[in-house]
C-alpha cells in the first residue's frame, strides 16, 4: 500500500491554559523517514472528544500538558508509515500475530504507550506505568490529520465496525467498562450510574446490561432520560427534578436499600458525595470521572458504619480495550454519536461545560 503524505496538516494545539485552542491550518505532518522504531505514523479519520480534552485544555489538573500540544486522546485512522528497525511478534496488540502493518486500521488512546516492563505492566495495571506516555497531554495528540502511535500499544479495529462507532470505545468505552470490572457486582444486582446519558454514561449502561446488572440511570433533561432508558436502563432519576431528594430517591428505587454499587461517569464532585449516602451497605462506590480539583468528602463513620468500598479505575490495558471493542463489534455496545468538524471544537467543549451534550461527539478528520 502505497500513501502519499503531505508536509502539512491541520491540527488544534494547546498554547496556553487561558486561551481556546488553537486551530492551525498548516502544522509540520510528523517526518516518516524520522519515526524511531516500534514508533508508526497513523493518519486520522475520527476523533472523539471527551471531558479530560476540556480538562487539559484548561490545565484544571495537578499534572498538566505539556505545551504546546496538540489535544485529543481518542482516535481511529490508517498505518501509513512504520519506524526502521521496528521488531514485532507474538503478544503485541495487532491481529492474531501481534504484527501491526502499513495499511491497518487501528484506535489510538489515552495511553500512548507504557514501558511493558515495570511490575504495573506485567500486572496489566498499565494506566500506573511511571513511564507512561499521554496522548495529548505528554505526547501529541489525535485533533491532528496525522498522530504519531507505537506499533505494541494501538488497538487493532475490525473491519465489522465504522470508524465513529469505534472511536469512543477507545476511552469512554474502554474507562467504564474497566470500572465495572471492578465494581463488585453480581448479575442481578443495582447499580447507580451518575451521568448516564454522556460520553462515558451511555456506555457504561450497556456494559452493566450485557453484564446482567440492573441500572438506575441518573441524569437530567429527556434527551438523556429517553437514550438511558433505550439502551437497558431500568430506572431513571432526573437530578434536578429530584433536587436535594436525590439521595432518598435513589435508596427508593431500588428495594429501598440502595444499589448495590455506584459507577459515576460524571466530571462533577457532587455525585461522588450523593453516593456514598445512598449506597446499600458493603456497597462499592467506583470513580472514573474526573472533577478538576475537588475533594471526595467521605465522613468516616458513614465509611466504617456501612463497611463501603472506594474504588478508583483509569482507563484500562490494552487487553480490556480488546474485550471492550469486542462488545461493540457483537452488537452488544453502541456508540450513540453526532459528527462535528475540527474547528468545531471550542463550541463542542463550550457545550460539554453545559452538560448539553448526550452522548458523544466525534470529529470527522
Amino acid at each position: 500500500m502505497t500513501t502519499t503524505i503531505p508536509s502539512t496538516q491541520r491540527a488544534a494545539q494547546i498554547h496556553t491554559f487561558t486561551h481556546p485552542l488553537t486551530i492551525l491550518p498548516s502544522h509540520p505532518v510528523p517526518n516518516p523517514s524520522a519515526l524511531a522504531p516500534n514508533e508508526c505514523l497513523v493518519k486520522i479519520e475520527c476523533a472523539g472528544v471527551c471531558q479530560s480534552d476540556l480538562h487539559a485544555r484548561n490545565g484544571d489538573w495537578g499534572q498538566k500538558p505539556t505545551l504546546p500540544r496538540i489535544g485529543g486522546h481518542e482516535g481511529v485512522g490508517r498505518v501509513v508509515a512504520i519506524g526502521e528497525g521496528t521488531v514485532q511478534g507474538e503478544g503485541g496488540d495487532g491481529g492474531g500475530d501481534g504484527v501491526v502493518e502499513v495499511g491497518d486500521r487501528v484506535g489510538l488512546k489515552w495511553l500512548a504507550r507504557t514501558c511493558l516492563r515495570c511490575e504495573f505492566c506485567r500486572k496489566g495495571n498499565e494506566s500506573s506505568c511511571k513511564r507512561q506516555k499521554v496522548h495529548g497531554y505528554t505526547v501529541d495528540g489525535t485533533f491532528a490529520e496525522y498522530v504519531v502511535a507505537w506499533v505494541d500499544y494501538v488497538t487493532p479495529i475490525p473491519d465489522t465496525l465504522d470508524s465513529a462507532a469505534a472511536t469512543a470505545i477507545l476511552c469512554a468505552g474502554l474507562t467504564v467498562y474497566k470500572g465495572l470490572k471492578h465494581c463488585n457486582a453480581r448479575a442481578g444486582d443495582w447499580i447507580a450510574i451518575p451521568g448516564a446519558g454522556g460520553g462515558l454514561g451511555h456506555l457504561a449502561v450497556q456494559y452493566a446490561v450485557t453484564m446482567g446488572l440492573r441500572v438506575l440511570a441518573i441524569d437530567t433533561g429527556a434527551p438523556k432520560r429517553e437514550l438511558a432508558l433505550s439502551l437497558g436502563a431500568e430506572k431513571w432519576i432526573d437530578f434536578k427534578e429530584s433536587g436535594d431528594n436525590l439521595i432518598k430517591d435513589v435508596i427508593a428505587a431500588t428495594d429501598g436499600l440502595g444499589p448495590h454499587s455506584a459507577i459515576i461517569a460524571a466530571g462533577a464532585a457532587l455525585p461522588y458525595n450523593q453516593a456514598l449516602w445512598y449506597l446499600r451497605s458493603t456497597g462499592t462506590l467506583v470513580a472514573v470521572g474526573l472533577p478538576g480539583g475537588k475533594p471526595l468528602e467521605a465522613p468516616f463513620g458513614l465509611l466504617v458504619g456501612k463497611e463501603l468500598k472506594i474504588i478508583g479505575s483509569a482507563i484500562g490495558s490494552r487487553q480490556d480495550a480488546i474485550e471492550a471493542m469486542d462488545h461493540a463489534v457483537r452488537g452488544k455496545v453502541k456508540c450513540h454519536y453526532t459528527t462535528r468538524k475540527l474547528e468545531e471544537i471550542e463550541s463542542i467543549f463550550a457545550e460539554m461545560s453545559a452538560g448539553t451534550i448526550t452522548g458523544r461527539v466525534i470529529l470527522e478528520i
